[in-house]
């Protein structure tokens, strides 16, 4: 990362990349990490907040002052409320009732107005979340949506900077990227630059956790915050691109979250399910890669956001997770 930045925005990105040492033993392949935690927003959503924001002002969209309403589960809100923070805007959030204390504390230390509602809600319902996020918007005069399950900005931005950070940073040797798939930018934006600077050499996995659709089967319910989806295929975010996607690999909520608790003491990792969920879809991968293979997996952001979750055994009990080893 650079030593120094003239404001916070320009910490956003350049983010670390990091090999596993502890969990690539024995491996014939090398497994890197690329830490999103590391932006000041703490999560890969930074990016994406800043290139929609940016874009709305650069077309006029979204004037000087005005509001901003998003529905987030979290990260996305965050970086919004960051970036608004910083450029002067307003953001009301209408966030998962699920989501952690830690993400809700953040949203509003950032003075964001956060409004809970059911994630699961279907499209059609009136609690669902891009529902309530439009009728807000329709009440507040000038406001502006992000809508980022279906803004181009979303993986332009990772095809901006994210796929030619692991591209710098690997020397051009990635040989797979792995991610998990919330909104599908990340995975979009950063597999399409990897494919199309390696002449398509580049292998995408996406990781998806159990009750989510996008690697087929049947909704259910999903443990994993920020990825996933239940929705009917028509209701896929815009922002996903599911031809990126070489192969799926569908990871169990144990093996997710016991993945994060050997991240935090195996490699001193501290970091959400999310990665827990890419990392335990990366060694996966390894396994039948061919020898030699530099695979990347996408650790969206910290574990400090999920210690009342993630790390709370209660939590993990409650929901039926266990920890394989005994963690």
């Amino acid at each position: 990362m650079e030593a120094r930045a003239t404001s916070t925005i320009g910490l956003i990105g350049n983010t670390p990349l990091v090999r596993l040492e502890s969990l690539g033993t024995g491996l014939r392949s090398e497994i890197y990490v690329k830490l999103e935690s590391a932006n000041p927003g703490g999560s890969v959503k930074d990016r994406t907040a800043l290139s929609m924001v940016r874009e709305a002002e650069r077309i006029g969209v979204l004037q000087p002052g005005a509001t901003i309403v998003e529905s987030s589960s979290g990260n996305t809100g965050i970086g919004l409320a960051l970036i608004g923070a910083l450029t002067g805007h307003p953001v009301i959030v209408v966030a998962a009732d699920t989501t952690s204390q830690e993400k809700l504390a953040v949203l509003r230390s950032f003075n964001a107005e956060v409004v809970l509602t059911d994630w699961t809600a279907p499209a059609e319902s009136p609690e669902n979340a891009r529902n309530i996020a439009a009728r807000l918007a329709a009440d507040i005069p000038g406001s502006w949506r992000p809508q980022q399950f279906d803004n181009p900005g979303n993986p332009r931005a990772h095809y901006a900077s994210t796929g030619p950070e692991i591209w710098r940073q690997t020397s051009g040797s990635v040989t797979h990227l792995v991610a998990s798939i919330g909104t599908g930018g990340t995975i979009s934006g950063t597999g399409a630059f990897l494919k199309d600077r390696s002449r398509g050499a580049v292998k995408v996995i996406g990781a998806d956790p159990f009750g989510s659709v996008y690697s087929g089967g049947e909704p259910g319910e999903i443990l994993v915050d920020g990825v996933g989806n239940t929705w009917d295929r028509a209701d896929w975010p815009k922002t996903f691109n599911p031809e990126v996607v070489d192969q799926f690999v569908r990871i169990p909520n144990d093996g997710v979250y016991s993945m994060v608790h050997r991240l935090a003491t195996d490699e001193g990792l501290l970091l959400g399910p999310s990665s827990g969920l890419a990392v335990a879809a990366a060694l996966q991968t390894a396994r039948s890669a061919p020898a030699g293979s530099t695979i990347v997996a996408i650790a969206p952001d910290a574990g400090t956001n999920y210690l009342s979750k993630t790390f709370n055994v209660l939590w993990l009990a409650k929901n039926g997770i266990t920890l394989e080893g005994g963690g």
